[in-house]
Order: structure tokens, then sequence, then C-alpha cells
């Protein structure tokens, strides 16, 4: 998810927009108010805990069960006038609706131009999860992604199987998408390109087919080329997956949702080793609800595991450490990926195209947007995305290794108000390096890696759980890794040195970063320096849950996402991955909920199982 991508328009929408927005969101739409309910049961067939892009899908499908009860706890609120804004979406960080997670410091590998070598990683707590903070960019990844996934044994998760349900889901508001067998209509999940964009955003593609990629549509027949942004946006608003997925059916008898409540730990059997329910906090009172039937984990790629850990699910000799009886011996945590690039890649531009503070900050914008849910304020920050194939890559196997996020913006549009915070940049790195461009006309590419060699853990603190999970992503420890981002960032440079951009007069920022001073400017080595300086993810962390066969020395669920070891448990986000995804990964994690909610259902008897060979 590109968290601070689209904040180059922060501090530029007026005061008046967000007031006539907020009686947009509070009394224009009928669908908005999650209700809670009066009172919660002691006992609900299925509890779901985190109401995020996996979780608000499940509490939706498991509740068209009628005679089924289903209750979802979200340790967050809903969301506000504010999120719904694409435009202010970096807002949202480093408040309420954000965990406000960081990693831990490894100096010298990683994470060094920001304060205490840590990386923020952005998390959302509210009703839609991460949805509600993210970029709102809707990329399925490669089909390649899910036949490995089966291949390594996790039936039912190929491509095939796995695109009937990104179709189930989408509503698609593109006519020429529309007409595609890769698209759907009808869904809950509504799914556009933005209504806005600057004349960059052909530039961007213009320079794809120079450098020989084609236009093309990245969710459909193949992945590798360059395309404007799928956005999961609705009338110029964000479209997360409360919105979606939970608000058009809050009457549901059937179905409660319970918000501000934090889950700390899963009641299991000692004896039979099943999982009977879960206890919680609400208002600073600790509570305990039941499951009849399961309890399904989609608190995220963190917050699972770590709910497991302290559930007495996970390693051994890290559950001692802590004084946590085990339960079931797992690789809880482990296998943690994400999407790393270089961050600041910024060019300079002589025509007056870009996002600029002083462009955007007017009452015009505020009202066009009020009135006609369009212009600026619609706009989420990322114009393009494209799939490139480095030197490393095979271009046959359409499997691309590097993807680009473009910006009409950059890290000083907006004069240093607010991405910088949310960057966690020290002072001094961002006045030396972005600090001059602050009157200029900037855009940026952020190259990122999409299948990183290098895996990170997640561990506990402590055995409190109000303390953050340990993050360590060992971002770098592969070599391959930084060779093949260095290349991805060669590759950026030939979209500005491509004739669709050299008629704006585009050229690479040249301040170098202070760290790497002691290398030639753009050799190889200057850029390898830079990746550790302005180590830049996306917040697409997964796989520390990961499924696999009982075979499978790292897994912690099976193909069905039931947890080993325990019974009545299941884990369904982005935690669950094998690998990651090439992509941003929200509308693959979508997909994972609607596919767990058929699970569930089958192995209750509520649909028919497909056949080994259609599984397969």
């Amino acid at each position: 998810m590109v968290f601070a991508s689209m904040t180059s328009l922060l501090g530029m929408i007026p005061l008046l927009a967000i007031g006539m927005n907020y009686y947009r969101y509070q009394y224009a739409d009928p669908e908005n108010k999650v209700l809670e309910p009066q009172y919660v049961k002691r006992h609900y067939d299925f509890v779901v805990v985190g109401g995020g892009s996996a979780g608000a899908v499940i509490a939706n499908r498991l509740s068209e069960v009628r005679n089924w009860s289903v209750l979802l706890l979200e340790a967050g609120g809903d969301e506000t006038e504010i999120s719904d804004v694409p435009a202010l979406a970096g807002y949202i960080q480093l408040t309420d609706l954000d965990w406000k997670y960081q990693t831990i410091p490894a100096p010298g590998k990683y994470c060094q131009a920001m304060k205490g070598d840590r990386c923020n990683w952005p998390r959302g707590k509210v009703l839609g999860g991460s949805s509600v903070l993210n970029a709102m960019v809707y990329v399925r990844g490669s089909k390649n992604d899910f036949n490995h996934w089966a291949a390594l044994g996790n039936p039912g998760w190929d491509y095939p199987s796995m695109l009937k349900y990104f179709l189930k889901s989408e509503d698609v508001r593109n006519p020429y998408l529309a007409a595609t067998n890769y698209h759907e209509t009808g869904g809950y999940l509504t799914v556009q390109e933005s209504p806005w964009r600057t004349p960059l955003s052909i530039a961007f593609l213009q320079a794809g087919m120079e450098m020989g990629y084609e236009n093309r549509d990245i969710n459909g027949a193949k992945q590798t080329g360059f395309m404007l942004t799928q956005s999961t946006i609705r009338r110029g608003s964000r479209c997360s997956t409360g919105k979606a997925f939970i608000r058009p059916v809050r009457l549901r008898k059937n179905l409660d949702v319970l918000l501000h409540a934090e889950v700390t730990r899963v009641l299991i059997d000692p004896k039979t080793k099943r999982a009977m329910g879960v206890e919680y906090t609400r208002h600073g009172r600790p509570q305990v609800v039941y499951a009849r039937n399961e309890i399904v984990l989609s608190a995220g790629a963190l917050n699972s595991p770590k709910l497991l850990m302290l559930s007495g699910i996970g390693l051994a000799d890290h559950l001692a450490e802590h004084n946590i009886p085990v339960v079931s011996d797992l690789p809880v945590g482990n296998n943690m990926q994400d999407h790393v690039g270089l961050g600041g890649l910024t060019f300079v531009i002589d025509a007056p195209l870009t996002v600029t503070r002083s462009r955007f900050q007017t009452i015009p914008v505020a009202m066009e947007y009020i009135l006609r849910e369009r212009g600026p304020m619609s706009f989420s920050g990322v114009e393009g995305v494209a799939f490139l194939n480095t030197k490393y890559q095979d271009p046959a196997e359409d499997w691309p290794d590097i993807q680009f996020h473009f910006l009409p913006s950059s890290i000083s549009s907006d004069a240093g108000e607010q991405i910088r915070k949310i960057l966690n940049l020290r002072d001094g790195f961002y006045n030396t390096v972005y600090k001059p461009l602050q009157q200029s006309e900037t855009w940026s590419i952020l190259p990122l890696l999409l299948r990183p060699k290098s895996t990170g853990f997640v561990r506990l603190n402590s055995r409190n759980p109000t303390q953050p999970p340990k993050i360590i992503p060992n971002y770098f420890a592969h070599q391959i890794d930084i060779d093949v981002l260095v290349e991805g960032i060669k590759l950026a440079i030939n979209v500005s040195n491509s004739q669709a951009f050299q008629r704006f007069g585009s050229r690479l920022h040249n301040i170098p970063l202070p760290g790497c001073r002691h290398h030639t400017f753009q050799s190889d080595e200057y850029w390898a320096c830079c990746i550790k300086q302005f180590t830049f993810t996306i917040y697409h962390p997964s796989g520390t849950c990961r499924m696999g066969p009982a075979s499978d020395p790292l897994a912690v669920v099976d193909p069905r996402l039931r947890v080993y070891g325990v019974t009545g448990l299941r884990v369904a986000d982005a935690s669950i991955m094998p690998t990651i995804v090439n992509g941003n990964p929200n509308a693959g994690v979508i997909a994972i909920g609607e596919k767990a909610s058929d699970l569930i259902k089958e192995d209750w008897g509520m649909r028919r199982a497909p056949s080994p060979a259609a599984a397969g």
C-alpha cells in the first residue's frame, strides 16, 4: 500500500472542503453509519477478528447464511470524513486510525535517512483496515504468483481459481474494462480509473512505449507493461472494504460489528486444543466472547502473528522467553516479505504541470470536489503503474521483477509539511536534499522490488498485548535484492530521458544523498548506497502465517487456512501468502477473504466443495 505517495496534496485542501465532505459523509450517504449492537451476545457461531481488507469481506459473506450468527471485532473506529477524501490520505497516518508501527533499527543496513534508523510502518486501526490508509491502487498480482502457490502444495489457489474471486468482488466502472473477461460489474468493490489526472500521466504511458513496453490492463491477460492506475474509488471518494462490504449489510440481524474492541488473546482449551473464544478490551474493560464454530483471525500480517503468539501458538523457544505456555509449536512470524525500494527518486521539469501546494490550495478546487466529486481532491497520488523486467528477469516469463509507481509530485511538493513526518525523515536529510526543490515543478517514480529474496520476521516485545510487535524486515540480506533494485532505478531514469518527458525538460534531481557522496553520482555503487539510506516501503508486509501443506516446514496454516495443531481457528489475511504477490496486495487480500469464506462454508456444509480436478 503506497501511503506516502499521495501526500503531495496535503495541506492544500481548504477546511471548507473537509466541512462539506463531513456533511456529505454523515447525511448524504444512507449507508455510511455502521450500527453497533446494543449488547454483545455471549456466544456466536463465528467470531472474525479484524475488520480490514479480508475481515470485512469474511464478515459479510458468512452472514449471508441467515442461521449463522457472526461477530466482527475491530480494534479501531469507523472511517472519518477525512479518510473518505483520496487526497487527504496522508493526514490519516500517525493518528488514532493508524497502529503507528515502526521497524527495529538495523544501523548501516536500511532506513538510515530516518530518525532513529526506523522506518514507519502504518497499519490501519479502523473499520476497513489498511484499505482506509492506502493509495487505493488496485493490482491483483501476476497469475504466476497464484500458480506458484498451488505448486507449493496449496490446491485451489491457482490463478484460474483465484480469478473468480477477483471477479466476484469487483464492480468496475470503466466500460472498456468491463467488456473484457478479466473484469466484472455488480460486486461490492468499486474499481475505476481516477476522474482526474495531470498531462504527465500520458507522458508516462508514452515513455513506456518508447522503452518497448505496451500500454495494457495489467490486471488482464499479461502483467508486464504500463497503465493508468486502477483504483478502489467510488464517485471520487475512497472505496474501502468497510464502505464496500460492511455498510451495505449493516442491518443484517445475524451480523454484529463491534468497534474499539481490541482482541488480546485467543482462548484455547489446553486439553482438546480447540479455540473456544477470544479475550478483548473495550473502553478499558476486559471482556470475553465465545465461538461455537470457528474464530477467524484477519488482523493483518503483523497483528495476526502477534495474537497467535500471545495465545501460545508460535516458536516454542520464543514463547518460553515470555513465559507463554506452548499450545502449538509453529514458525509464526517467520517468512515476512515486503515490497521495498528507493524513496525520493525525483525529477524536475520546466512546465507548470505537477501537483504543487500553491496551484491546488484554492476554493475552486474544493468546490469542484464538493459539487461534482471530481478534481484534484479525488486524486490518490499514483497516476500510473508499470511492471518491468530488469536484466535479471526473463521477459518471456511475464513475471516482471520491478514495479513503478508514477507520481506527478515529490516529497517536497507539500513544502515539508506532512510527507517528511510520515516518512520519519531526519530534518537534516530533508533540508539538504529536498527543501531546495520546494518552489520547483517535480515528479517522481518509486521503483520497487517485487520478489525479494530477503525475508524478515515478527516477534513479541513482551507478553503484554498492549505492546507493539517487534518488526525486523531484514531488508537486503541478499545482495541480489540490491542488484535488481539498482537496475530498476536505471529503468526509472530512462523514463525521464524519453522523448515524452524531454519535451518538458525533464532531468534527474542532482543533489546527492548526504551519506552517499563518496560514490560517483549515478554509479551502481551510489544507487546501492541510496537504497540503504532512503529505504522506502509501501507497507506490504505478508507471509508471516504462511500457508502450506503439512510437509512445509514454514507453514502455519494448511491450504484451507486452518492453523496447524489447533481446531476451530483459521487465519485469513496477507499473512497466509506463501510468497508475496507481484504488486499492491490489497486486491489479493480481498480475494483471500472471498476464498476463505467459501472454504468455511464448504467445511460447514453450506456449499459444495469443488471436485479435486477443479481444485487443482
